[in-house]
């Protein structure tokens, strides 16, 4: 690959977060006793949910003014100095952070962890460096997850590409994300889609998370002001906005919440990672039906039995569930 240089002049407010994956066994497991469940998990859902800055029902982000993801910039992908020349032209991103995603981006797609155009141009249009502690600016690109306090984790570019690929996102989709944390997961799925809904449990991240994607579309990222955020508990899902056809979730918990399987719909796909703490394993659930209209739920490890340990999935007033 060519070699290439860039700086932006982005205001700084904050330093974000984030908590963050083939057997072909496929698994099948009743759903209508799920579903019951479920709906009484909603009905019993806390009152303490809450919108950040902007309401529940719209973006949270000032307004785009009829942005589309078809305004969406177009760099050139098979050439570094070409990719880097330019994102700094168009967006006056930094040369070094340039260079850095671009060759992540090179590993990933050796490890597989994207296979297709769109994620790979969604990830490299998404300046992670804008989600990470100042700290951690430097280390934006590694391989690792990093701390951004609050005593939870931005998830390394290899594992949000896989997740973001398993469920495959179609540009008509909307899409809900459990964990919003720095907000970087939900950036980058805002240009595959301009409907994406994010709930983080942590008030003060959430709210740190939300002013960031403020500061962000005021600096040109236009894309960023189709995220809705929410301050909730994500274990019930956020039942006013769905169904919805993708749910990503970035903490780790033993087994499938039942609103989740309950807001997803019929054909749509939802990526989680189960399993005891510590010990979880990243699957890619999928509601279907049958011919004679049938519910079931299929489950496929996207790590072939590899061990990802996340942060686990808080409830409110402390705990995991």
């Amino acid at each position: 690959m060519d070699n290439s240089l860039g700086s932006r002049h982005i205001p700084t407010l904050f330093s974000p977060t984030d908590s963050e994956g083939v057997l072909r066994h496929f698994a099948s497991i009743g759903l209508s006793l799920a579903l019951t469940f479920a709906a009484g998990l909603t009905a019993a859902a806390p009152a303490l949910a809450q919108t950040t800055p902007a309401s529940a029902t719209t973006a949270a982000t000032v307004p785009t003014a009829g942005f589309k993801l078809t305004d969406l910039p177009k760099p050139p992908i098979d050439s570094r100095d070409k990719f880097v020349a330019f994102m700094r032209e168009t967006r006056k991103e930094d040369q070094k952070m340039l260079v850095l995603r671009f060759d992540r981006a090179q590993a990933m797609i050796e490890n597989k962890d994207v296979w297709r155009e769109k994620e790979l141009r969604a990830y490299l249009l998404t300046p992670r460096e804008e989600f990470v502690l100042d700290r951690n600016r430097a280390r934006a690109y590694d391989h690792a997850f990093l701390d951004i306090g609050y005593g939870v984790t931005i998830s390394g570019p290899h594992l949000v590409g896989r997740m973001t690929s398993t469920i495959d996102v179609q540009p008509t989709d909307r899409v809900l994300e459990i964990g919003t944390g720095s907000g970087y997961q939900s950036a980058l799925l805002s240009h595959l889609t301009d409907q994406v809904y994010t709930i983080e449990i942590i008030d003060p991240l959430g709210k740190r998370s939300a002013a960031n994607y403020m500061r962000l579309v005021t600096a040109g990222y236009s894309e960023f002001g189709n995220i809705h955020t929410k301050i909730a508990d994500g274990y019930f899902g956020w039942a006013e906005a769905a169904p919805f056809d993708k749910i990503i979730v970035t903490c780790g918990i033993d087994h499938i919440p039942p609103s989740l399987l309950q807001q997803l719909k019929t054909g749509g796909i939802m990526v989680i990672p189960v399993g005891p703490p510590g010990r979880q394993h990243v699957l890619e659930v999928r509601k279907v039906a049958d011919a004679a209209g049938n519910v079931t739920v299929t489950r496929r490890d996207i790590y072939n039995g590899k061990i990802v340990n996340f942060v686990p999935f808080t409830k409110v007033g402390g705990g995991s569930w």
